[in-house]
C-alpha cells in the first residue's frame, strides 16, 4: 500500500508538470465545505492514505505533506510513515501554515493549483491574496482526480425521504419563510445553500448518503417565488417528489449549479456564505452575489420544543442501552472472555440499533484502551484492534442518531484497579467538566469566553488538551455543529437558549492512557437581574462518570455534590426503562460519591 500511496502522488506531479502546476493543496472537504465525506469526496485519503477527519495535503514537485492538527498528530505519523509524505503537526508554534510554508518552499511566478469548489469563498480570497503577496498565481480549475482515481465512487445514491414534522417540530414552509427574512436582512433578495445539514433541516428532508450523517447531497436556491433542488432526481421517489413540488421546490440535475447561477437575473441579490461556499460560485453569480453569514446556521443550531423533547426522549432510549452495553463489556471482563476494542464498538451498536427510532451511529465509535485512548480520534482496525486488559483504563466516545434526536457521549472507564496517577488525572477533568456544566454567564457570552472554565485545573499542574471543549449538536443531523462552540479560538457565535454543544474536556498520557469526559448540555435560561439576562446549562445525557476513577481528596464539596446530584437524575430517567438486573447495576454505579 505504501508504494501504491508514492504511485498515486508521482502520478499527480505528472498532471502539474503538464499543467504547469507548482504544488497543489488537496481539502479534505467537498463542494459542500463538509466535514463528514461521501466516499466520492474522500480525494485526499485515497492520494495519501491518512484516514483522519480533517488535516490537508499538500503536493510540490520535491515534497508531500498532510497538515494534521492535534487530534491526528500519532495517527498521521503513522498511516504516512514509508509514503514519502510527510506530517506537519498542525498548531505547533514552529509548523508554519500551508500558504506559508508554500511561500519559502516556491520561487516567485509560481503557480499553485486547487479545485475551487472544494475552498470557500473565505479560503479562496486568503489564499489569492497570501500567494500574490509572494509573487504567487492561484489557479482555481487544477482538478485531475477524474484521471488518476480510475476507481473512484460514484456520487451518493441513496433515498431521500421525509423528516416528519412529529420530529421536527416545524414545517418546511415555515422554515423557509424564516431563511428569507434572515436573507432580507441581509440585503439580498435569495440564498444559495451548500451545507448539507442545512439543506436537510431546511426541506426536512434526509438520506444515508454519509456515513453516519443523514444528509442529502444537493444544493439548494432559496428565493420567495419558488426553490430549486439541485439533486440527482434517482433519489427521489413519487412521494419526495410531491411533497417538494406541494413546497414549491423545483428539482434539477446536481451538475446545473453553476450554470443556473449564471443565467439569473442581473438584479438579483443572492446571499451566499462566506464560509461554507465554495470560492468557485463567486464567477458565476458576478454582481448578484451578496457575501455574508449564513441565513440557516443559526435558525437550525437553536432547536424548537418538539426537537428538544425528542432529545430528552433519545437520551433516555441511549442511557439504556449504555447500560446493557457496559454490563455486557464488564461481565465479559470478568469472565475472562477475549474482547477486543472493535469488540466494545460492536457491542454498542447491538444494544443501541435495538431501541425504538434508531436510525444509525451518528460518528464511528471511538473505543481507545489504553495507550490508543491517548490518540484522540483513534479509530481501530483489524491491525491496531487491542485486546481489553485489566491493567489500564478504556474510552469509549460513541453515539446516535435517533428519528427524534442525536446523542454524542464519551465515557473513560477503569477495567480493573486504576493507579492514584490515572485516579488524579480523571478527577482534574472531571473538576473541569463540572465547572463548565454549572456555569452561568450573560447574554451574549460566547464558548471561548467558558472555555476556560474547563482547562484551569489542568493549567495549574502544566497540563492541557489540544481540542476543543465544546461542538455543536445537530438534531437528527450532523454531530458536529456550528455556529457556536467551546474552545480556545473564537467563533464569535453567542452560546443562545435552545444550542446543545458538547462539554467534553480530556487529557492525553502518550503511550501510557487518555481520558475524556463529554456530556451534551443545552442553554437554557437562569434568571434576569438589573444586569441583564442570564443563562446556564442543562445536562441532557444520562449514564453514570467511574465511580472508582474519582479522587475526593482534591475535589471540592461542591463538586462532590454535582457527581451526586447528576447520578440520582440519571437513575431517575433510566431505572423505569430497565430490567431489575440492570437497576441494581446502575443503582451500584451510582451510589453517592463520599470522602
Amino acid at each position: 500500500m505504501k508504494e501504491e500511496i508514492s504511485a498515486r502522488i508521482n502520478t499527480m506531479r505528472d498532471y502539474m508538470r503538464s499543467a504547469g502546476i507548482d504544488a497543489v493543496i488537496i481539502p479534505q472537504t467537498d463542494p459542500h465545505q463538509g466535514e463528514y465525506l461521501a466516499d466520492h469526496w474522500q480525494v485526499r485519503r485515497w492520494l495519501s492514505g491518512f484516514t483522519g477527519s480533517a488535516g490537508d495535503l499538500v503536493i510540490t514537485m520535491s515534497e508531500a505533506f498532510v497538515w494534521a492538527d492535534s487530534r491526528y498528530w500519532l495517527q498521521a505519523a503513522n498511516q504516512l510513515s514509508g509514503t514519502g509524505i510527510g506530517v506537519m503537526e498542525e498548531g505547533k508554534p514552529e509548523v508554519p501554515s500551508i500558504l506559508g510554508y508554500l511561500g519559502t518552499a516556491l520561487k516567485p511566478g509560481s503557480t499553485v493549483g486547487i479545485d475551487g469548489m472544494l475552498f470557500s469563498i473565505d479560503k479562496t480570497r486568503e489564499m489569492e491574496q497570501e500567494l500574490t503577496a509572494h509573487g504567487m498565481k492561484l489557479r482555481v480549475d487544477f482538478n485531475p482526480v477524474d484521471l488518476i482515481w480510475l476507481d473512484r465512487p460514484a456520487l451518493p445514491k441513496a433515498e431521500v425521504f421525509v423528516h416528519e414534522q412529529k420530529y421536527a417540530g416545524q414545517t418546511m414552509a415555515d422554515k423557509i419563510a424564516a431563511v428569507l427574512a434572515n436573507v432580507n436582512a441581509a440585503g439580498a433578495d435569495a440564498t444559495f445553500i451548500s451545507d448539507l445539514a442545512e439543506i436537510a433541516w431546511t426541506l426536512n428532508i434526509r438520506a444515508r448518503d454519509v456515513e453516519c450523517n443523514p444528509v442529502v447531497t444537493s444544493f439548494l436556491y432559496i428565493s420567495p417565488g419558488s426553490s430549486t433542488l439541485f439533486i440527482d432526481a434517482d433519489k427521489l421517489n413519487a412521494d419526495t417528489g410531491a411533497y417538494l413540488a406541494s413546497n414549491g421546490v423545483n428539482v434539477r440535475g446536481y451538475d446545473e449549479v453553476l450554470g443556473f447561477l449564471a443565467t439569473l437575473p442581473e438584479s438579483q441579490r443572492v446571499l451566499v456564505s462566506s464560509t461554507q461556499s465554495a470560492g468557485a460560485l463567486l464567477p458565476a453569480l458576478g454582481s448578484r452575489a451578496v457575501v455574508g453569514k449564513s441565513p440557516v446556521a443559526m435558525l437550525k443550531a437553536v432547536k424548537n420544543d418538539v426537537q428538544l423533547d425528542g432529545v430528552r426522549n433519545a437520551m433516555v432510549r441511549d442511557g439504556v442501552a449504555l447500560v446493557y452495553s457496559f454490563m455486557e463489556i464488564e461481565d465479559k471482563m470478568a469472565h475472562g472472555e477475549r474482547l477486543t476494542e472493535m469488540g466494545v464498538a460492536d457491542i454498542l451498536l447491538r444494544h443501541r440499533s435495538s431501541q425504538p427510532l434508531f436510525f444509525d451511529l451518528s460518528f464511528g465509535t471511538i473505543a481507545g484502551f489504553g495507550p490508543h485512548g491517548a490518540i484522540v480520534h483513534y479509530s481501530a482496525n483489524e491491525e491496531s484492534d487491542a485486546v481489553l486488559t485489566p491493567d489500564n483504563l478504556l474510552l469509549v466516545d460513541s453515539g446516535a442518531n435517533y428519528l427524534d434526536g442525536t446523542t454524542d457521549i464519551t465515557r473513560t472507564i477503569t477495567l480493573g484497579n486504576p493507579t492514584n496517577a490515572q485516579r488524579h488525572d480523571f478527577t482534574l477533568v472531571m473538576k473541569g467538566h463540572i465547572s463548565l456544566a454549572e456555569a452561568i454567564f450573560p447574554e451574549g457570552t460566547r464558548g471561548a469566553q467558558l472555555d476556560a472554565l474547563a482547562r484551569i485545573n489542568l493549567w495549574k499542574e502544566g497540563l492541557s488538551y489540544l481540542h476543543g471543549t465544546g461542538h455543536g449538536v445537530g438534531h437528527f443531523l450532523n454531530v458536529h455543529e456550528g455556529p457556536q462552540s467551546i474552545r480556545l479560538n473564537d467563533t464569535l457565535a453567542p452560546m443562545t437558549p435552545g444550542m446543545i454543544t458538547s462539554n467534553e474536556p480530556g487529557l492525553y498520557r502518550e503511550g501510557e492512557y487518555g481520558i475524556r469526559c463529554e456530556n451534551l448540555v443545552l442553554t437554557v435560561p437562569a434568571f434576569t437581574t438589573a444586569f441583564g439576562r442570564f443563562y446556564k446549562f442543562e445536562t441532557l445525557t444520562l449514564f453514570p462518570f467511574d465511580l472508582r476513577l474519582f479522587d475526593t481528596a482534591i475535589m471540592t464539596d461542591g463538586e462532590i455534590d454535582w457527581v451526586n446530584a447528576y447520578h440520582r437524575m440519571v437513575c431517575e430517567r433510566l431505572l423505569p426503562n430497565l430490567d431489575a438486573k440492570a437497576q441494581e447495576w446502575l443503582i451500584e454505579k451510582t451510589k453517592p460519591l463520599t470522602r
